[in-house]
């Protein structure tokens, strides 16, 4: 199932094991999965730890800082309402406090910039950024990333 926004960007589609996710998004938290067994922090959100298969589970608060692991300029865009913001960045965010632990998202001049917000040439592979949120579509808030030095 796709869903998409009024201005067609693609929505995240929450999943059982996920809506926790989503909802701290929505009050402006950053948290990641954690067994409540052995502490092992997982993400994406399942089930069962990979690590002791305990089916326990919490919603540990991160700082919401990282580093950008990898990013992309998508050339096309694949859907119209993308190619209206080309060119825009597509990055992988690695948490400083879980560095196994990668956010896929975007760097944005603000919270509620567009997507080609920030110029491609600031990016850079390790670079700091800190977690904003935005609203996408009632109901739905997305963590994006600002450069801590831009």
């Amino acid at each position: 199932m796709r869903a998409q926004s009024d201005d067609g960007l693609l929505l995240p589609v929450p999943d059982e094991d996920g809506a926790p996710f989503w909802e701290y998004a929505a009050r402006g938290e950053l948290r990641v999965q954690s067994c409540a067994d052995c502490g092992e922090l997982r993400f994406p959100p399942r089930p069962c730890c990979p690590r002791c298969q305990s089916f326990a589970d919490s919603w540990e608060r991160m700082s919401g800082r990282g580093r950008i692991w990898s990013y992309v300029l998508p050339h096309p865009p694949l859907l119209p309402a993308y190619a209206e913001q080309a060119p825009y960045n597509a990055v992988l965010v690695e948490l400083s406090e879980a560095p196994g632990i990668r956010l896929a998202g975007n760097v944005v001049a603000a919270p509620d910039a567009a997507l080609d917000s920030v110029d491609p040439g600031k990016l850079r592979i390790g670079a700091p950024v800190k977690a904003v949120f935005h609203e996408m579509a009632p109901g739905t808030t997305v963590p994006r990333w600002l450069l801590e030095r831009p």
